[in-house]
């Protein structure tokens, strides 16, 4: 659909900014709510100093979009945001952003 927006990427976002485009001159946007995960420092009792995170171009856009197809048949969405970042991250990085 027009309104879903997929990015996958190393590099880092920032919350404000991402909420600030998805409003940007859209009076039909009401509320925006959003879920940003982030890598824990533990893992099923075991320390996590960092993970790299891989993906297949076009697979990895092709099942996002499919979880973001899920959730409008649940909710009426308007628009969509996910933003996954891959390669190595660090404890307290973010990985997703899902608005």
């Amino acid at each position: 659909m027009q309104n879903d927006f997929i990015r996958i990427q190393a590099q880092d976002f920032d919350l404000s900014t991402e909420v600030q485009r998805l409003r940007e001159n859209d009076a039909r946007v009401g509320a925006i709510v959003t879920f940003v995960g982030a890598v824990r420092d533990m893992n099923d009792g075991s320390e996590v100093k960092g993970m790299t995170l891989e993906h297949y171009p076009g697979m990895t856009e092709k099942s996002l979009q499919e979880i973001i197809k899920q959730a409008r048949g649940r909710w009426d969405l308007y628009k969509t945001l996910v933003i996954h970042r891959v390669g190595p991250l660090l404890p307290e990085d973010q990985i997703v952003l899902v608005a």
